[in-house]
């Protein structure tokens, strides 16, 4: 049966009404051949995203409809491997809430997207030839998944030069960058006056911003983000600097950025490493 997420925006609920809505919704899911599996709380947004298998967008919305009356904003389709890789195995709550894994609060489904991008991987490619390509990229892969590992980040996908990757933390994110390109320091690989650099651009969002896309606008600046830094750089959105802003780490502004597919520029911010 396909996979749907639900986003609800109810301001002013507690975690015990979610949690009490929840079981609503189990009770009365079987005749319509629903069944919900858990769900993230985002109290500060008034947010809630939920996670079914059902054989139609409709059955789901009726259950919410009969359980409790809570209607959700939006239900879409998802693939089960994206779902997985976005939001992640957290452990799960009694109630069927999402849990932070290792700190038992609630998980609200803000992720930070990043990208690392090799600079120059088809001019590299084209001097230097594919064997000396592929090295390095495979240096690349290893710095950045160890980094990956050593922040509780998950990867979501290669992009042929880069990894995309996905931290329930902005400050993991942050952190990932700084210890990637720290990491990549140490490797001395120049041929034919290239050498190996890489660019980072990260954004943070929640699920579901716009075109019934999971995390369609957030991946989409954390890519344009990365696309328009500089070698060596680390390029964050100013949500992501606000967030970090008393984690001892260190921005500079780069104040109003165009950048391809949005109409308003963006205000970023490079982090100091």
């Amino acid at each position: 049966m396909p996979l749907f997420m639900d986003i609800h925006e109810l301001h002013g609920v507690t975690a015990q009404d979610v949690a009490d809505a929840h079981a609503a919704d189990i009770e009365v899911q079987v005749k319509h051949g629903v069944e919900y599996h858990k769900y993230w709380f985002n109290e500060r947004q008034g947010k809630v995203f939920c996670l079914c298998t059902a054989p139609n967008a409709e059955a789901a919305d009726k259950v919410h409809r009969e359980a409790h009356g809570l209607a959700a904003e939006r239900i879409i389709e998802v693939q089960p491997e994206v779902a997985e890789a976005f939001l992640g195995d957290a452990p799960i709550g009694a109630g069927g809430e999402v849990r932070l894994a290792g700190q038992g609060e609630p998980d609200t489904a803000v992720r930070t997207i990043v990208f690392t991008d090799i600079v120059d991987s088809t001019l590299l490619t084209q001097q230097v030839g594919d064997r000396a390509a592929m090295e390095v990229i495979r240096i690349h892969d290893t710095v950045v998944r160890q980094a990956i590992t050593a922040t509780d980040g998950r990867e979501i996908k290669h992009t042929g030069d880069g990894i995309m990757a996905s931290f329930v933390s902005a400050e993991g994110a942050v952190r990932f960058a700084i210890r990637t390109q720290s990491a990549l320091t140490k490797y001395d690989f120049e041929r034919d006056e290239m050498r190996l650099q890489v660019r980072i651009g990260a954004a943070i969002g929640e699920p579901v911003e716009r075109h019934n896309d999971l995390f369609g606008s957030t991946v989409q600046l954390a890519a344009r983000l990365c696309a328009a830094a500089e070698p060596g750089e680390i390029l964050v959105s100013e949500a992501i600097r606000a967030l970090c802003a008393s984690d001892g780490l260190t921005f500079r502004d780069r104040g109003e950025i165009a950048l391809k597919g949005f109409a308003v520029p963006q205000r970023a911010a490079s982090v100091e490493w």
